[in-house]
């Protein structure tokens, strides 16, 4: 490869493929995609190269990251590297409830080796997904990149913020070394082709695939995980923003270390729309454009969850020019394509 190569962890998931994309349509790097598909599927690419035309620019590698030998022998003899975005992480709160080891041997285990390639490549420009979980229950809102951590509410969050902690420091004692840790709050939606959005292997455990598989009959019911909590309506409140907008920020995160607009070795950011939307107004919201009702049922709180958060977006819109595009309803309406997209794709 003669031109500069970007790496992608978990390139075939969702956040993931979705960044891939962009760099293939905005920029003029090669994207190395490393997965091993935990949790994704191979047929991604096929996918990317379908809405993109691209092949030649695109080239994936199935490793396990928490096999650090096999990273490093993967790119022995690859060099002209301008940077790594690290998605590759398991993600599910659930599941992080249920089996915690598995999650802080995967999540932080990987992170780390990806920073040995770092130093054994001597790559200077780093991007982490973090997660708005590392706030916890927060007292105030809308949270700001300066607002303090309470305790995680799940092993899932407690990852990311020890995550955080290992990027600040790995940056702090690294000459040259520039990071940048975006905080997702809740992405949803799917491309404007309706070829590629969210497609989690097992059971959904986020809102919106929930919504629209419960939509196309593949679920029964869904549930609604508590109406008791000290909201508008009783349902948990969360900042939902679209996927294709959670990619552009990458996009820009990565112009802005690599033209050294930086201000600070480490830059922090929060990536939400600024607007709180409870869980039933998603399920209103999703009615209204698809004129069908949902069938849901309200149950138990679930361990994990917090009550509210959604963010104060103002340091990214100024620092690296990002403006978030969608409304809800507009990401309901891209989600609900791609899931009918799927749904005729099976039955044809």
């Amino acid at each position: 490869m003669n031109a500069k190569s970007i790496i992608v962890t978990g390139g075939a998931g969702y956040i993931g493929s979705h960044t891939i994309i962009e760099l293939l349509e905005q920029t003029d790097f090669n994207v190395i995609s490393i997965d091993n598909f935990s949790n994704s599927s191979e047929k991604t690419y096929e996918r990317i190269s379908s809405i993109t035309g691209e092949q030649k620019r695109l080239t994936h590698l199935n490793i396990n990251l928490c096999h650090k030998d096999e990273l490093i022998n993967a790119f022995k003899n690859i060099n002209n590297i301008a940077g790594i975005i690290h998605f590759a992480a398991f993600k599910s709160v659930p599941e992080s409830v249920s089996n915690p080891l598995l999650y802080y041997h995967n999540n932080n285990e990987s992170l780390v080796n990806v920073l040995y390639l770092c130093k054994e490549k001597n790559i200077n420009h780093f991007i982490f997904s973090s997660s708005c979980s590392v706030y916890g229950n927060i007292d105030k809102l809308p949270v700001t990149e300066d607002s303090p951590f309470q305790p995680a509410e799940s092993p899932y969050a407690h990852t990311k913020q020890i995550g955080e902690e290992i990027v600040k420091s790995f940056t702090r004692f690294t000459r040259g070394f520039n990071s940048v840790l975006l905080r997702y709050f809740n992405p949803v939606g799917a491309h404007k082709s309706a070829q590629i959005g969210e497609l989690p292997l097992g059971a959904p455990t986020s809102l919106v695939p929930i919504i629209t598989r419960t939509a196309a009959g593949i679920i029964k019911e869904m549930h609604v995980h508590g109406s008791d909590y000290e909201t508008r309506d009783g349902s948990c409140i969360r900042d939902y923003i679209h996927v294709t907008d959670i990619a552009d920020a990458h996009i820009k995160a990565l112009d802005y270390i690599l033209k050294h607009k930086n201000k600070n070795n480490v830059s922090l950011f929060n990536l939400g729309t600024g607007n709180g939307v409870s869980v039933f107004e998603a399920i209103n919201s999703f009615e209204k454009i698809s004129g069908l009702k949902l069938n849901y049922k309200v149950g138990p709180r679930r361990d994990g969850d917090v009550m509210a958060i959604y963010a104060n977006n103002d340091l990214a819109k100024k620092e690296l020019n990002w403006e978030p595009k969608f409304n809800i309803d507009e990401m309901m309406l891209s989600a609900w394509k791609w899931q009918q997209h799927l749904s005729s794709a099976t039955t044809n």
